[in-house]
């Protein structure tokens, strides 16, 4: 367990003549608010404010930033409050706790609505103060380390919100070391047969791999003597998480793996011997054309500065090479909290804001994405992304992510730009608006009044500020369409019971209606009568016309026949048709979302299904599972496992001993011993689908047993 006593000494070393009587009275504050709390380890509560406050101190922050890891979890599990914590510490350490209590007193919907809004709080925290987003940080890492004391459920869901979310806060931060720490811990309780099927891969060569990297090492050194250059040079297996990435996202097998090595020079000197030194490399080894990359010259966002290059080393093998001087490691290593520097009221500096451009993005998205997953969404595709890095016409820089568009382009530029955006040239050619940018691209786009975003455009962009930009145009033009649809629908129907939609509106009473119906106003109406949440006859009898009910159509008694209820319920909808996506293939048990089609009724989709986030929210309708007892729905499964004899046959019989139909199935396999067994089967629900992957997981062989979507 860390000591006070340890974080003194260690801020004092960094901070040399600091006063440090601040850290003995947050210290003796938490112990006593925390008195009497444990962790699930059976360790005092205490252990984990001083675990943060050490890790703090290790990345050489300010002493401010250390007391407040203290106390971060004071207001939030204790009856301390953020007035007494600024009364006895001062309004820096105050604020500081503060961005980092979550929103616990207030009832959301859905877990991602409540996961949506701590992090929209988080973001506008950073945005005052990038130090609460490091005490963050510094808490989930302490957390990720005694997550073993956790049940099953709650580690699985901490290590996806990791890897989604802190593990690339932490990258776009520049703090290398801590991303790693985050991806590994986090994939290997999330995928522990995969991490351990690569490391056992990596272990097999180990002594072959150790023996290949002290020889490149050697060469290297002996090089830079003979050229009068001081360097540090090292040589590291990469991280198991970045070649599970690199398997997944180029669909590769272990075996293709090439550059699984990776190594660092460290010059003693300036940029020009970073310069110097890659000639000398390349003078050695052949690079690979195209892998060459200049991070001095066009330094990240989040001060990342390195050169980057792939050579065909010994043997044939590829290897991976940075090149970086002392000052440029540090930086790279320990991102923004590299130079941090301490001073009171310290906040986000001038030359600090062009690596948080992003956060500025993010708090941009939060204020037109009012939907919690979509705005989760936005936030793991932009986070996540590598970029590539392009010019204006007018030289400067814009970083994007790798895969990002012309549209892209235009809205990074400016929403009114990506909205008028009819072409574009790309290094002076024309090119179409859909063709992906790379590295060192000079771009200009074409405008024009006429030109308007279309539905097309979302699946050509990459960026959370493309599609935030399509969608709010979309939606504008999607609500005056549905108010005329509305308008024209409740003005026919009133016609027949004699009124005069006209006269109503001038008169305020259809603005009663409205309210008297819940509504915001008279616009928000007609747009739920678009919609089919409403119908005229409502609004009728509200007027004091009442409209008999009507007899169900021939139509609705086929898609509803007498005695058998629809599988799903549609809140406030009766008689509706009511579709499932293909593209998420829902099962009784599943969290669902509805959205209305005009004419076409309700389609069901998972909340989880990326095709939701292209649609209005307004047209969402809240549905809940009825369902035919015995009835069953498709879904297709995919086992991975070793290819070995009678293992189809077991895999065969374990789904029908749990009743399961098989549709239809399809075998691969590969050179490295590896079987893909993809099956279609008929289920009765979420829980007999996870009955029968529970059951597929013991059988001996089988790596992985997951549910896809098409």
């Amino acid at each position: 367990m860390a000591r006070i006593s340890e974080i003194e000494e260690r801020v004092q070393q960094n901070f040399p003549g600091v006063d440090t009587s601040l850290l003995q009275r947050c210290y003796v504050y938490s112990a006593k608010v925390h008195q009497g709390q444990m962790r699930l380890s059976g360790e005092p509560y205490l252990t984990h404010p001083l675990a943060v406050a050490e890790i703090l101190a290790e990345m050489r922050l300010d002493p401010i930033t250390v007391a407040a890891g203290l106390l971060h979890d004071t207001v939030e599990d204790t009856l301390a409050s953020e007035e007494e914590l600024r009364d006895q510490f001062g309004e820096e350490i105050g604020d500081l706790v503060a961005g980092l209590t979550k929103i616990s007193k207030i009832e959301f919907s859905s877990r991602a609505e409540h996961q949506a809004e701590n992090f929209r709080k988080m973001l506008l925290a950073m945005s005052k103060d990038i130090r609460v987003i490091l005490i963050k940080l510094a808490d989930r890492l302490h957390n990720m380390r005694t997550l073993k004391y956790m049940d099953e459920d709650s580690r699985r869901r901490i290590s996806q919100e990791t890897l989604e979310i802190y593990a690339p806060l932490a990258h776009r931060l520049g703090i290398y070391w801590m991303k790693v720490e985050l991806e590994e811990r986090a994939f290997r309780e999330l995928y522990p047969e995969v991490h351990a099927e690569i490391d056992r891969r990596i272990q097999g060569s180990r002594r072959e791999r150790e023996r290949y990297v002290d020889g490149v090492k050697s060469r290297l050194t002996t090089l830079l003597e003979e050229n009068n250059l001081q360097a540090d040079v090292t040589g590291r297996l990469k991280e198991i998480y970045s070649l599970y990435k690199k398997m997944t996202e180029q669909d590769l097998e272990f075996s293709e793996i090439y550059d699984l090595i990776a190594f660092r020079i460290i010059v003693d000197g300036s940029a020009a011997t970073c310069y110097e030194t890659l000639g000398l490399v390349h003078s050695l080894w052949k690079p690979v054309p195209g892998r060459f990359k200049d991070y001095i010259a066009m330094t990240k966002p989040n001060g990342y500065r390195s050169l980057q290059t792939t050579l065909i080393g010994p043997f044939g093998e590829r290897m991976e090479i940075q090149i970086r001087t002392q000052e440029m490691h540090r930086v790279s290593e320990m991102g923004i909290a590299a130079h941090w520097k301490y001073k009171e009221g310290t906040q986000i500096n001038s030359s600090d804001q062009r690596q948080f451009a992003w956060l500025r993005q993010l708090l941009e998205w939060q204020q037109h994405l009012n939907d919690p997953n979509e705005f989760l969404e936005t936030v793991r595709v932009d986070l996540f992304a590598d970029e590539v890095y392009v010019f204006t016409p007018q030289g400067d820089v814009i970083a994007l992510p790798t895969g990002a568009t012309a549209i892209d382009f235009a809205y990074a530029v400016h929403t009114e730009v990506g909205n008028r955006c009819a072409g574009a040239r790309v290094n002076g050619q024309l090119v179409p608006l859909r063709n992906r940018l790379s590295n060192g691209d000079t771009v200009e786009i074409i405008q024009s009044p006429h030109q308007h975003p279309r539905q097309e455009w979302l699946d050509h962009v990459v960026t959370g500020r493309a599609r935030s930009g399509i969608r709010h145009f979309l939606r504008a033009v999607e609500v005056e369409h549905s108010r005329k649809l509305g308008r024209e629908i409740l003005t026919r129907d009133l016609q027949r019971r004699g009124y005069n939609l006209n006269k109503l509106v001038k008169s305020g009473e259809l603005t009663k209606v409205a309210k008297d119906l819940s509504y915001k106003g008279l616009d928000a109406m007609l747009q739920a009568i678009a919609y089919g949440k409403l119908h005229s006859r409502q609004v009728i009898r509200k007027l004091g016309g009442e409209e008999e009910a009507r007899p169900p159509t021939l139509l609705q008694k086929v898609f509803h026949p007498r005695g058998k209820p629809p599988s799903v319920k549609v809140d406030g909808m009766d008689q509706v048709l009511v579709r499932f996506g293909r593209c998420c293939s829902p099962l009784p048990g599943d969290p669902v979302e509805g959205f209305i089609t005009r004419g076409r009724g309700v389609t069901v989709h998972t909340r989880d299904c990326r095709k939701i986030f292209h649609l209005d929210p307004e047209r969402r309708v809240s549905v809940t599972w009825g369902g035919v007892p015995g009835e069953v729905r498709n879904v297709r499964v995919r086992v991975i496992s070793e290819d070995r004899p009678g293992l189809l046959a077991e895999v065969s019989n374990r789904i029908s001993a749990e009743g399961i139909n098989i549709g239809g199935g399809r075998i691969t396999t590969s050179g490295e011993n590896r079987a893909v067994q993809t099956f279609d089967l008929a289920v009765k629900d979420r829980k007999h689908l996870d009955t029968v992957i529970k059951q597929l997981s013991k059988i001996r062989g089988v790596l992985s047993v997951e549910r896809i979507r098409a």
